[in-house]
């Protein structure tokens, strides 16, 4: 079986990222992919363990620190148990956050630096990066008032708007440099956004059926 696709999705909380990964995930299988699922932190059965101590809102003393370590830990697990056999299998493994959601959250918006952030998860992703990454991009204030108005703020989504602030200057800087990383317009409505993801994927697909890497 050949290598597989790992696509990684990124964005501010309320972003809209659960509707997009749903449709995505029903395109690629349209075109006969068989497709996984998954999210960061979590997508194992330990990783979702340490999900919960991370997000648990009851935890406002956690430091940054134990907070980039705890999301390596987790990614390392499902890298290992999910992603990794994914490829080898040559699935599509499609995943709500990876490494950079921690350069973002941890290496801007905690101020750890991206350095730093970089270096704790290099064990942890055990060489495996996205093929593709779509950031979907939204005035974070905008993303954040979604999510407190639906009820469900988790540890991180309930931090001060300055905080998420710093958040989305990391994934701007973080996509500006970096090719793998595909930015698409999220304020829009949802059929919308899906046209620009189709767009990207097909290219995507078009390039790799052509032998490129990028």
């Amino acid at each position: 079986m050949g290598k597989g696709y790992f696509i990684s999705i990124e964005g501010s909380d309320g972003s809209g990222k659960s509707t997009q990964i749903k449709l995505m995930k029903e395109y690629f299988a349209s075109k006969g992919f068989e497709v996984v699922e998954s999210r960061e932190p979590g997508g194992t059965r330990i990783g979702e363990k340490v999900r919960n101590i991370i997000l648990d809102n009851e935890n406002v003393e956690m430091s940054p620190v134990t907070e980039a370590l705890l999301y390596a830990a987790s990614r390392a697990q499902h890298v290992t148990e999910v992603i990794r056999p994914c490829l080898k299998q040559g699935k599509v493994i499609i995943c709500d956050r990876y490494i950079d959601s921690s350069i973002a959250y941890q290496g801007v918006g905690r101020g750890l630096g991206i350095d730093v952030v970089s270096k704790i998860n290099s064990v942890a992703i055990q060489g495996i990066m996205p093929d593709l990454t779509v950031f979907f991009d939204i005035d974070p204030e905008v993303a954040l008032n979604r999510k407190i108005e639906d009820g469900k703020a988790d540890r991180l989504e309930l931090e001060k708007l300055e905080f998420h602030k710093k958040v989305y200057k990391g994934y701007k800087q973080i996509a500006s440099t970096n090719s793998r990383i595909k930015i698409i317009d999220a304020s829009r409505s949802v059929m919308e956004i899906h046209k620009d993801v189709v767009n990207i994927i097909d290219e995507f697909l078009l390039k790799r059926s052509n032998g490129q890497s990028k």
